[in-house]
């Protein structure tokens, strides 16, 4: 008999969010083939976004799983830092327990929860495939040129960093198309074509797929 897992996820903004559902959904796949016997990973839910204290908001988005269905419920925040830890101990790890903590049924509250912190920001990961960020920019440039030159996770503002690469590889075009593409048109195809393997470069996301990991142990799908 195939299992089934269905997945939620919650994150900070809409941009976010046409990055990361097709990167959790490819994770979840890739990390199913690890399970005992054959696991079906149905096409990610996104809740809807809300405004509110982390705590408060996670523990919404947990109930609001919990109606949908949801198996597993993942959670996006961004570090802001150069490391997840104050994201963790601030944010995530209290909400996390708070939502743990509440002495109802999974039928009204989804616990499995999965925490997706990039360092600094989503856009440092759609910066782990460099030549897939230049062939969506449209450029040969190499690099150094672009300023891509570093570890994604160590630009305090990778966000800007894309921005600036756009910026200058289109320098030579003419005037009239030097602005016709923009970063929010980067995320949904990046998102959907960057190689895992190129991601698990990124401590933050090899955190990431070893809560996905345990998602699945916690719904029995796979042995330690």
């Amino acid at each position: 008999m195939i299992k089934q897992v269905i997945i939620g996820f919650a994150t900070e903004g809409s941009t976010d969010n046409r990055f990361l559902e097709s990167v959790i959904q490819r994770t979840f796949e890739d990390v199913a083939f690890e399970c005992d016997g054959e696991v079906e990973v149905l096409p990610v839910q996104s809740i809807e976004k809300q405004n509110g204290a982390f705590t408060d908001l996670v523990e919404s988005y947990a109930r609001l799983a919990a109606k949908r269905g949801v198996m597993v419920l993942c959670i996006h925040a961004d570090a802001d830092s150069g490391t997840d830890e104050n994201a963790f101990t601030f944010k995530v790890d209290p909400a996390f327990v708070n939502v743990k903590a509440i002495e109802e049924s999974e039928n009204s509250i989804c616990k499995n929860l999965v925490a997706v912190i990039p360092v600094r920001m989503t856009e440092a990961w759609m910066m782990s495939d460099k030549h897939l960020l230049k062939e969506e920019i449209g450029t040969n440039q190499s690099d150094q040129a672009l300023g891509l030159e570093h570890f994604p996770e160590s630009y305090t503002d990778p966000k800007q960093v894309i921005i600036d690469a756009i910026r200058i590889s289109r320098q030579d075009l003419p005037r009239r198309r030097r602005n016709d593409l923009t970063i929010d048109e980067l995320y949904l195809p990046i998102g959907q074509k960057t190689r895992l393997n190129h991601l698990e470069r990124l401590p933050s996301y090899q955190k990431f797929r070893r809560a996905t990991r345990n998602a699945f142990k916690a719904l029995n799908y796979l042995r330690d």
